[in-house]
């Protein structure tokens, strides 16, 4: 097989060396052709095509985090060509959400052994993609705090953290799924393709990418002591206070413009959102199933 590998050099916020030797070192005794490449951030969605075009791969890799991923994600979306994952990103959550090892050998061995899966994706505002999460309110501007920063590490997220719960506001909310529309007043409306952000924290305990639907998280309350479970102690919410609906498509409209991200990047401030889910959309390597 031919495996094309794309390399965020600057994923994490650390150098990716360690991973490009343990491709080099991984295929060097195996009868499989490998091409490496790095994005530079600008022109990344020409240089995925031209790669594309010059040496037709049977898988191509994603080396980095979230925001890696869904940048390769969206290059092949419904070419059937599988997509694996090298969580070499600070905040792997779509990488977790998989069960792709953690380490080099590990997430390596899924591209060889693992078993092609047909992956939902969301279609936001016609000319968007969200793989994992997405969402509208305080999570939303805790990552255009933490970007606009250029923090890194735990200590960063929480830095973030004490910065936006000094800010924050609730939203009034219209949510409209299906013929039903909810009027609520809520801190953040959260689209969820998958269970858990990249720290680990559940907010979805029943999704997953592979079901044909998505998931509308309300958040009607919230906490100090609930959000540093969420961004620092990995804990999830209180169920009590969030609102759950299952949904095909979802139309939400804010009364003021509200922060709004997808899988892990800051997208501005909106006051309408539409999503719609595209089934199987993404075929994705993961871990073979264990006897």
């Amino acid at each position: 097989m031919t495996f094309l590998f794309a390399i965020n050099p600057v994923s994490g916020g650390e150098e990716k060396t360690a991973w490009e030797e343990g491709i080099q070192s991984y295929f060097a005794d195996k009868p499989h052709t490998v091409h490496l490449f790095h994005l530079n951030g600008k022109t990344d969605d020409e240089q995925i095509r031209q790669q594309l075009e010059a040496h037709k791969p049977d898988r191509v890799v994603a080396v980095g985090g979230d925001g890696t991923i869904k940048i390769v994600a969206t290059a092949l979306l419904d070419s059937g060509i599988p997509l694996g994952v090298l969580p070499a990103g600070s905040a792997n959550g779509m990488a977790r959400e998989l069960g792709i090892p953690p380490d080099v050998e590990g997430s390596l061995d899924v591209l060889i052994n693992g078993i092609e899966k047909a992956t939902d994706i969301i279609a936001v505002n016609d000319n968007d993609v969200c793989l994992h999460l997405s969402d509208i309110g305080l999570n939303a501007q805790l990552v255009q705090h933490y970007e606009k920063n250029n923090l890194r590490g735990k200590l960063g997220y929480l830095r973030s953290v004490v910065n936006v719960l000094q800010k924050r506001r609730l939203l009034r909310v219209a949510v409209t799924i299906g013929d039903e529309c909810v009027q609520r007043a809520a801190f953040m409306i959260v689209l969820a393709n998958a269970r858990m952000y990249g720290t680990g924290a559940v907010i979805n305990p029943d999704g997953t990418p592979f079901d044909g639907q998505f998931e509308v998280v309300i958040f009607r309350r919230l906490t100090f002591w609930e959000i540093i479970k969420l961004f620092w102690r990995y804990q999830p919410f209180n169920p009590k206070n969030i609102e759950i609906y299952p949904a095909t498509s979802v139309t939400i409209e804010t009364h003021r413009k509200a922060y709004f991200q997808i899988d892990g990047e800051y997208r501005g401030r909106i006051t309408s959102l539409n999503a719609t889910i595209k089934p199987g959309a993404l075929t994705m390597l993961v871990p073979a199933p264990t006897p």
